[in-house]
């Protein structure tokens, strides 16, 4: 017998999945970047931002929209169909070569996005370490194509590795938080780290 958390849940889950298609969003995960940055004000009008791991594009368009006529990029190993006045890059994350066209095309980034989760597997101590090597590589991302000052959004898998990756994120901002938007699925182990002023 489902109980009655579970059953709240999936109706907070139908709900964003039913805004996302009336909104012509791509993902209901678009409504997490809103609430994030309705609380934290991680993008401004104007801002140059990066999203990695960013198919099939939720945050993409929900980033564009916040920075309001900033440039947004999007990268994915996988193709991202195409969204008006955004530039999408067909990349691996951990490459130089990804690394090299973002600077390319803005130099140094506002902000850094990455709501990326690896393919689960069911097996929760491998999949956590996937996750974890995941945002590592995001985080190692951050410090190369960020201004000082920028700003870091991450999507972190809890564990017994996330303590640890949270330091290594509060030694390079001024101002780390971990948070849990209204978007999330209750039952969900992600936890969103929200970092601000990089320090170069």
């Amino acid at each position: 017998m489902l109980n009655d958390e579970y059953l709240m849940a999936r109706k907070r889950h139908d709900h964003f999945y039913k805004m996302a298609k009336k909104d012509g969003y791509r993902s209901r995960a678009a409504y997490k970047l809103k609430q994030i940055n309705e609380r934290f004000r991680v993008i401004r009008r104007g801002d140059s931002v990066v999203d990695l791991g960013a198919a099939p594009g939720g945050w993409v368009q929900m980033a564009q929209e916040l920075s309001g006529g900033g440039t947004t990029i999007g990268v994915d190993l996988q193709p991202i169909r195409k969204i008006d006045g955004a530039i999408t890059i067909v990349g691996d994350i951990t490459s130089e070569d990804a690394l090299n066209k973002i600077k390319e095309l803005i130099g140094r980034a506002d902000v850094v996005l990455s709501d990326a989760a690896p393919n689960l597997s069911g097996d929760w101590s491998y999949d956590h370490a996937r996750s974890i090597d995941l945002v590592e590589h995001s985080l190692l991302c951050a410090e190369e194509i960020l201004k000082p000052g920028g700003n870091f959004v991450v999507k972190v898998f809890h564990g017994d590795m996330f303590s640890n990756y949270l330091q290594s994120v509060r030694a390079k901002f001024r101002n780390v938080r971990a948070h849990s938007p209204e978007a999330s699925r209750k039952a969900s182990a992600e936890t969103y780290i929200i970092a601000k002023g990089f320090r170069k």
